[in-house]
């Protein structure tokens, strides 16, 4: 882990680019939405925490869930929550708005939730493997298998 000596976050990668701005206030985020996106973000976050640690970083514009490297971000708006989950693969739903492939092990799936009830067992089942892509566990080699002879 590498931690910016200016910014105080921490990366998977030595002098990784990024936006270098201190963290922001959690709360500026939900100032202006109605209870039920706040309601909706704190039921993601107890999925999340149950998982494992995790840092939350309040940016600018996006709320960042982060392990090793972010695996999810999230974006209040007045009355929903908009926000999306990095995965090592394509997975189709009706439910993303928009899949964005940056590599074959870098995909981005984008949501929206209005309310925590949409916070079922497909949204908890997305959380927990873009956590283990935030762990970078999609990146250990597999041993080698032994030949038989």
């Amino acid at each position: 882990m590498w931690t910016c000596p200016i910014c105080g976050r921490t990366f998977a990668n030595r002098n990784q680019s990024h936006t270098c701005r201190p963290v922001g206030d959690l709360e500026r985020h939900f100032q202006r939405g109605e209870p039920a996106v706040r309601a909706t973000f704190d039921r993601l976050l107890e999925i999340v925490a149950a998982l494992g640690p995790v840092t939350v970083l309040p940016e600018k514009t996006r709320i960042a869930l982060h392990v090793r490297m972010s695996f999810a971000a999230l974006i209040p708006r007045r009355r929903w929550l908009d926000g999306h989950v990095v995965l090592a693969r394509r997975l189709d739903s009706p439910r993303f708005r928009r899949i964005e492939t940056y590599s074959p092990q870098n995909v981005l799936h984008a949501f929206r939730l209005t309310s925590p009830a949409e916070v079922d067992d497909e949204v908890a089942a997305w959380f927990a493997e873009a956590y283990a892509v935030g762990e970078q566990r999609h990146l250990e080699r597999r041993a080698p298998r032994s030949s038989e002879g």
